[in-house]
């Protein structure tokens, strides 16, 4: 477990800080829509959720990966 932590607290690359930022974004407008407080229809809400579950994981895997020089 300790290896983990270390790792995602190293240098991530700049090319998946991009990645991350725009799956936060997504998770973000998603959860939104998902949440709106007037009636949307299905496909949407539907489509929201998959982009929730999409952007959580590029976010995550984004963040695992690290800078290093070889």
């Amino acid at each position: 477990m300790k290896k983990i932590v270390e790792r995602i607290q190293e240098p991530t690359p700049k090319f998946f800080k991009k990645i991350r930022n725009i799956g936060l974004v997504l998770t973000a407008i998603s959860g939104v829509i998902a949440t709106a407080p007037i009636s949307l229809p299905a496909v949407l809400v539907t489509v929201a959720g998959y982009l929730t579950v999409a952007g959580g994981i590029a976010s995550a895997i984004s963040q695992a990966a690290v800078y290093r020089d070889n």
